[in-house]
């Protein structure tokens, strides 16, 4: 009998956790807390860019991608700090979120309480990865983080790639 009634009570639950699902993940973030956003780097890992190098709509799309994450972050109420203090710092870095720690050292520099970077991975013109990563402040640790494939290389499939991380693993949908 009493395990009936256990069994009831946990499958009653079920619902209001999986209507939880779609929340965001992680401990709450303090929207008080400055954020040093980094930026996000773009590593062209595919035979194209090992061919014909750099092209101009992907570095586009990286500036719109960056906008964006911009966008979001300032309408979820958060302040994006001016990284002019670790600018040249910042130009000499090939990519923030793999530096052996320079990212950290960037943010403790600008008293941020949050360092935010992101990475997109062209492995071909079909197949992109795209990452996210909120780090707390001082020690690094990481409070929110994702990391998503799409298929295609346009503007849409990038927006469409960022929006589901904030949509999905940061804030919920706007």
């Amino acid at each position: 009998m009493l395990r009936h009634l256990a069994l009831t009570v946990l499958l009653a639950a079920l619902p209001v956790g999986a209507a939880q699902a779609g929340a965001p993940e992680g401990p709450p973030l303090d929207r008080n807390g400055p954020v040093a956003f980094l930026g996000v780097t773009f590593l062209d890992t595919s035979t194209e860019g090992a061919y014909f190098g750099a092209r101009d709509d992907e570095a586009a799309r990286l500036a719109l991608l960056r906008d964006e994450v911009a966008r979001r972050f300032r309408a979820e109420g958060f302040t994006l700090m001016d990284l002019a203090p670790v600018a040249a710092e910042l130009e000499a870095t090939v990519n923030p979120a793999k530096c052996y720690g320079c990212d950290l050292r960037m943010g403790r520099k600008l008293g941020a309480a949050y360092v935010l970077e992101g990475e997109v991975q062209k492995v071909s013109n079909l197949i992109l990865s795209m990452n996210l990563v909120l780090l707390e402040m001082p020690e690094g640790r990481m409070v929110r983080g994702r990391s998503v494939d799409i298929r295609s290389n346009t503007d849409e499939s990038w927006l469409r790639g960022i929006r589901y991380i904030l949509d999905n693993h940061y804030f919920g949908k706007e």
